[in-house]
């Protein structure tokens, strides 16, 4: 499975919970809340001031290995 950027962050943490510290270090400590259960990852890195592609090519260099 490959992550993409219009991917909730429901489904990336569904897919693989080795993507979480991803999340964690780019700000995203409200990973358990309902709005981002159902935000794209674009949209999360938008409001976080933080590079999609970036986080997505690390997601899935993560899933890779």
């Amino acid at each position: 499975m490959t992550i993409t950027k219009d991917m909730t962050i429901g489904e990336i943490l569904q897919i693989d919970e080795r993507l979480i510290p991803i999340l964690l270090e780019t700000g995203m400590h409200c990973l358990g809340c309902p709005s981002a259960q159902g935000e794209s990852l674009e949209d999360a890195c938008a409001v976080h001031g933080t590079d999609a592609d970036a986080i997505v090519a690390k997601m899935n260099m993560v899933m890779q290995g």
